[in-house]
This record gives C-alpha cells, structure tokens and sequence, in this order.
C-alpha cells in the first residue's frame, strides 16, 4: 500500500475512468480527479500535483498529445510522469507522445496487476516501454514525416560506453540485461544511464529510445525484432 501515490486519470469515456479509479484505490493509490478531456486533464494536475498521469490519446476539445505537452512543458520543478493509453498498439500518436516527454503507454484492456506496476513503475523513475510494440512504432514512424516532437540531440558529449548503452537502450533492455551484454554491474549501469539523461536532457529511458533512433544512433532496420508490421 502506497497511500502517498497520487493520480490523475484522464479519458473521455466514464466507464473506463471509473474502472481504473476502483483498481488504482483498491491497491492504496489515490486519485486525485479524473477528466474527461485534455483541457481538464492540463486543469487537474495544476490543481491537484499528482505523481503520474493515466492520459488517454483520443480525446474531445484537446487530445492527450496536446495536453502532454502543455504538462511537460510547463517548466513546473514537480511535473508528473505521463502515460498515455491507447486502444490500439501502433497508434501513431503513441510515438509522437513518447517524443514530447511521456514515459510510456499502455493499452486499455490491460490487467489490473499491470496497470498498477505501470504506475508504480513509472512512478519509481523509469520508462514504461513494452520493446517489441516500441520498435515497430519507431520503425513506422520515425522517418515517415509523422507529427513528432523532434528530440534531436548532440551525441558527442557521450563517452563511447554511454553510446554502447543508450543503443543496447533502444533495444528495450532491462538494466540486468544490459549489465549481462557489457559485463558490467547493475549499478555501474544504473550511472551510465543517469549520466546519458542528464547529458541529452531526457526525463526517462522512453526519451533516449526516440532519441537513439532519431538521430541515426540505431537504425530501425538493424533493430532485433524490428520486422515489418
């Protein structure tokens, strides 16, 4: 139980605001206010300072892209963390959110236990990225002139075992996976990332994947299990 852990839930049908109000309170976690559209969502979390944002994408007035990017880009020394939900996995709307700062998505039909370590995982610091879906929306889109919030950044500052991270990042791997790859301790690993986030001025590991593909750092094509979608 984690009473502390506030959350605004963002969705324009009531049923699927309701449901996630009753899983999210049955596990100790608070909703602060739910809205039925961006503009409210942009209004709640000015209002009610919660730690992660449920946003669902389609929505009427303003979507959940527009409404990300009004939270994220703020300013605000205590934005929350946002993650958008979906109905469909390759939403293109999905990168573009994952550009301008959100930290990850799901999908409405997901499990009670999954969308509670969502929250609590994004929450904690990291991204929530499922790899396979993310590589096939970087595949996608990310060179086909799809609306994104362009996240180019300058690699030099990057020693050549940060790069040798952030690409094995854009994998999808865990900090135990890439521990395993370069035969590094998990905590060596956990410096190496904080170190690239600070350098690229990323919030999470969501951002540096849209980064390591944006800027050529890894090719979509040479992505283990980038097949065409």
């Amino acid at each position: 139980m984690n009473p502390s852990l506030r959350v605004v839930v963002a969705d324009d049908q009531a049923l699927v605001r309701t449901g996630f109000g009753l899983i999210l309170g049955a596990d100790g976690i608070e909703v602060t206010a739910e809205a039925k559209d961006g503009a409210e969502a942009v209004e709640a979390v000015r209002r009610t300072r919660p730690d992660v944002v449920l946003m669902d994408i389609r929505m009427p007035e303003m979507d959940g892209l527009e409404a990300t990017r009004r939270i994220l880009g703020s300013g605000a020394q205590d934005t929350p963390r946002v993650v958008m939900l979906t109905t469909f996995d390759l939403d293109h709307y999905v990168y573009a959110a994952l550009s301008a700062g959100a930290s990850g998505f799901l999908l409405k039909d997901v499990t009670p236990e999954h969308l509670v370590a969502a929250i609590r995982t994004v929450r904690a610091g990291d991204a929530l990225l499922a790899p396979a879906i993310t590589r096939r929306l970087v595949e996608r889109f990310a060179r086909t002139g799809a609306e994104t919030a362009a996240l180019h950044r300058d690699l030099a500052g990057l020693t050549p075992r940060e790069l040798d991270v952030l690409r094995l990042l854009a994998e999808g791997l865990s900090n135990a996976e890439l521990a395993a790859r370069l035969h590094l301790s998990e905590a060596t690993v956990k410096t190496h990332v904080s170190r690239i986030l600070t350098k690229l001025s990323l919030r999470d590991r969501a951002q540096a994947v849209v980064v390591a593909y944006e800027t050529g750092l890894v090719s979509p094509s040479a992505a283990p299990g980038s097949s065409p979608v």
